[in-house]
């Protein structure tokens, strides 16, 4: 549990939200004290307002709520106005915070994404926006915490399409409307530039802002996007299935082990032996070359079998229908196979499984078949692709605001396949008619060796909310994203993450742990 909670947190926008603007960077400072007394604020189109609260706070320590958790220290005293919205006729109660800098607000307004079914922030983010000058927003959309789906069905056991259409769209834009209008009225001025700001889930909700609500963000930072929702939700599940109908489960010692032989394979593949793989859809390791491999696993002796490179074959491929086609990306190569292979099926995959698609909270994954599963896949596209797939690529709306998309995401992610989000980057250039009309407003970095959310929460760092600023605000566009990962071997190493479709390569000389002995080159150049 204590390891999903620390994949979980990772989607909440802590570290991207530490960026301190420099000073010639940032908007006119509110240098005077205001008052904390709840504003006059009007309900967005749709919504009625319940009630509106208006509370001065301390700062210093924040704790985080739920099972998330987090701490942020030093937090300056905020103000913290709280609007709750309901929807005519569904009963829903959603909440919206915004929390402000009593001084030394720097202009901009910051909105916060949440993870797994939390729909925003559970106070880390919040703190730390306003540790750093923003007045932010986040809602709770009237659903629960971050693996709380008791939402899902209402007493009769349908769907609560009212909840879902909160999480899924409308409560993160009302969220940035009532968070604007609130901005203005205890400061008496709105917002030079507003942002968003999440990461998996949240990163799904930045991509739902830009193609439903381009007006609301300037720019939008949405890293591990959860976009394509109705597919990858079910797709995770495959391992689970896999394993159950070939009736092999490796163990994690057996999984880390394909994992280490093929990253040490396909390591070479950016010019140098770096500890990472840069392209792993580049990386054709075969799992049977394992077949017969003697693996020490708690003191005991184990043989790596057909049964077993079968099975880690299949999950490596992705989801398949009995007939072979192709449903969605597998787990990357190189990331942790354990992550959806485990004892327990990952939970919200399971919870979307059961809950929305197959409407029975009794439902046995374990007697998942191949046909069952493919049909499972089918009925979530059916059903709820317009509702939260988050996927169309029509951009041009959010493209004509002036509107910057920012967004990275881990090769290794083991949760959400990068490839899902590289699919969707490629069919907004379709949409849009060139790479290049889409590069003025939307770049997408991949991070080698990065798992899902990594930059945010310790595995590896970078700046993405100031070149996101830098370039909504000064016009700089991102060239290439400086980072540092973390190698096979829990070493640093700094590289600057290249603008999709480039990838790394090494120049042939330099230490591999500089950025400095990397470029930017495109796939076919390899």
């Amino acid at each position: 549990m204590r390891r999903l909670l620390t994949v979980l947190a990772a989607g909440v926008p802590l570290a991207a939200a530490m960026y301190l603007p420099s000073a010639s960077a940032a908007p006119r400072t509110t240098s005077t004290t205001v008052n904390c007394a709840a504003p006059s604020v009007k309900a967005p189109t749709g919504t009625e307002v319940e009630s509106v609260t208006g509370v001065s706070r301390p700062g210093g320590t924040i704790q985080g709520t739920g099972v998330l958790q987090g701490t942020v220290t030093d937090v300056p005293p905020y103000c913290e106005v709280t609007v709750t919205l309901t929807h005519q006729g569904d009963d829903d109660h959603a909440k919206v915070r915004t929390w402000l800098p009593v001084s030394g607000w720097n202009g901009r307004f910051q909105g916060l994404g949440g993870a797994a079914y939390l729909a925003g922030d559970n106070n880390p983010g919040l703190a730390t926006a306003v540790k750093n000058g923003y007045a932010a927003v986040t809602t709770d959309a009237g659903v629960g915490d971050a693996l709380d789906t008791s939402w899902a069905l209402n007493s009769e056991g349908r769907v609560n399409t009212a909840l879902l259409k909160n999480f899924a769209s409308r409560s993160q834009h009302e969220a940035a409307v009532v968070g604007k209008e609130v901005v203005d009225g205890i400061y008496g001025r709105g917002p030079g530039y507003s942002y968003f700001n999440g990461c998996s889930t949240g990163g799904r909700q930045g991509y739902m802002e830009a193609q439903r609500y381009p007006d609301d963000y300037d720019g939008i930072l949405a890293d591990a996007p959860a976009v394509n929702w109705d597919e990858f939700e079910v797709a995770t599940l495959w391992p689970q299935v896999v394993m159950n109908n070939e009736k092999t489960r490796p163990t994690s010692c057996e999984f880390n082990a394909f994992t280490a032989a093929a990253v040490k394979a396909c390591d070479t593949l950016d010019g140098v032996k770096d500890g990472l793989v840069d392209d792993p859809s580049r990386c054709d390791f075969d799992p049977r070359r394992l077949i017969g491999t003697k693996v020490v696993c708690e003191g005991k002796e184990l043989t790596i079998t057909a049964a077993d490179a079968a099975v880690v074959r299949k999950i490596w491929d992705g989801p398949r229908t009995p007939s072979g086609k192709k449903l969605w990306y597998g787990t990357p190569i190189g990331a942790d196979i354990n992550a959806l292979a485990g004892a327990d099926p990952f939970p919200v995959p399971a919870a979307w499984t059961k809950l929305w698609v197959a409407k029975d909270p009794s439902l046995d994954l374990s007697t998942i078949t191949y046909s069952r599963f493919a049909q499972l896949f089918r009925q979530s596209q059916a059903e709820y692709d317009k509702v939260i797939g988050t996927d169309d690529p029509n951009l041009s709306a959010f493209r004509k605001s002036g509107g910057k998309l920012l967004t990275w995401q881990g090769d290794a992610d083991q949760y959400i396949p990068a490839q899902g989000t590289v699919q969707y980057r490629e069919r907004v250039e379709r949409e849009l008619g060139s790479a290049t009309k889409v590069d003025d407003f939307y770049r997408l970095f991949l991070a080698p060796g990065t798992v899902h959310c990594g930059l945010n929460k310790g595995d590896g760092t970078t700046d993405d909310l100031g070149a996101l600023t830098a370039w909504v605000e000064h016009g700089k566009a991102p060239k290439t994203l400086p980072a540092t990962l973390i190698d096979a071997d829990g070493r640093s190493v700094a590289r600057d993450l290249c603008s999709y479709p480039q990838v790394l390569r090494y120049t042939g000389h330099g230490d591999p742990a500089l950025a400095s002995s990397f470029t930017c080159v495109t796939p076919s150049r390899y």
